[in-house]
């Protein structure tokens, strides 16, 4: 079982973009990724990673989670950005991109282990599932090495990968829609192009002990669609979500963090529960509703968004 972080915002940040690490590093992410990958043209690859070994090495971090997104595994450069890397105490975790081999992932992690010099322990790696390939094999990717700790979906090249008829990264293409019956006028719903890989990939992380990270609102600008999106992973029971900008990062948290209503409920269940208990029984009612040690489950879950156990 991978051990318990916040990551409820996960924010990207161009690693060669200086300012922008900086500001990443400020801000109020729970955890932050610089992105040697798409998000860095060609010419400043080598450039982007050593800023990122700077700042992985010169920034204070606190307690955010830091992950540097690498590039392709058929890439020239990844291995020599792992070796570039791998000893950097304050570095948690590779974000692996595109990831879909099993055996690939095994080359990966002997890279790390290799890099890692004398650090007390190795960086994680963290699965971006981004592609059909990776998708239909997300449950053995998932259980593939003691390295992996997380599953993130990867939503703009998912969408590319099916082709999928839409150019808005984790948006539904504005034709994906259930047309209803003529007795009710024909009526437009819209449908959800990632509600089958979220839970796929939601799924396999939890059959391995794993974090689940939902992919980016890329409207960024619109504070409707960053905590529609978010409300829908934190509902699904994703650990977070990807930000690409810190005005993504409140309203994103907030989706995580259970409401006054949410933890009123969960306290009364948790006070009746423990009566139940003393009185020899297993399941009792709370508000109208019956609830048992299943419901107790839910909501230690629940509670764990606040910092509660």
């Amino acid at each position: 079982m991978t051990a318990a972080r916040l990551t409820r915002t996960y924010l990207a940040a161009p690693a060669h973009r200086t300012r922008l690490v900086q500001n990443a590093a400020a801000s109020a992410a729970d955890a932050v990724f610089l992105d040697l990958e798409d998000a860095v043209p060609p010419a400043e690859k080598a450039a982007a990673l050593e800023s990122a070994a700077n700042a992985l090495t010169t920034h204070d971090w606190g307690n955010k989670t830091v992950a540097v997104r690498l590039n392709a595994v058929d890439s020239p450069m990844i291995e020599s950005e792992i070796k570039h890397l791998a000893g950097i105490e304050r570095l948690d975790a590779f974000l692996i991109p595109k990831a879909e081999s099993v055996a690939d992932i095994a080359k990966i992690a002997s890279w790390i282990s290799a890099a890692a010099g004398t650090r007390t322990t190795l960086p994680q790696m963290e699965l971006l599932i981004e592609t059909a390939r990776g998708l239909i094999h997300v449950e053995a990717l998932a259980g593939s090495d003691r390295l992996v700790s997380a599953l993130h979906l990867g939503v703009g090249d998912f969408a590319a990968s099916i082709g999928a008829r839409s150019a808005e990264i984790g948006a539904s293409p504005p034709g994906y829609r259930h047309v209803g019956s003529a007795a009710d006028g024909h009526k437009e719903t819209p449908l959800d192009l990632f509600a089958y890989p979220m839970m796929r990939l939601l799924v396999a992380a939890r059959a391995f002990g794993l974090r689940a990270i939902d992919g980016p609102c890329g409207a960024f600008r619109d504070p409707v669609a960053t905590a529609a999106t978010a409300a829908k992973a934190a509902a699904m029971g994703f650990d977070g979500k990807q930000v690409i900008h810190p005005s993504q990062i409140e309203a994103t948290r907030n989706a995580f963090i259970p409401s006054d209503e949410e933890l009123a409920y969960a306290q009364r269940v948790v006070a009746a529960m423990e009566e139940a208990e003393r009185n020899g029984q297993a399941a009792v009612t709370v508000d109208g509703k019956m609830v048992d040690y299943a419901n107790l489950r839910m909501i230690r879950r629940l509670l764990s968004f606040k910092g509660e156990t």
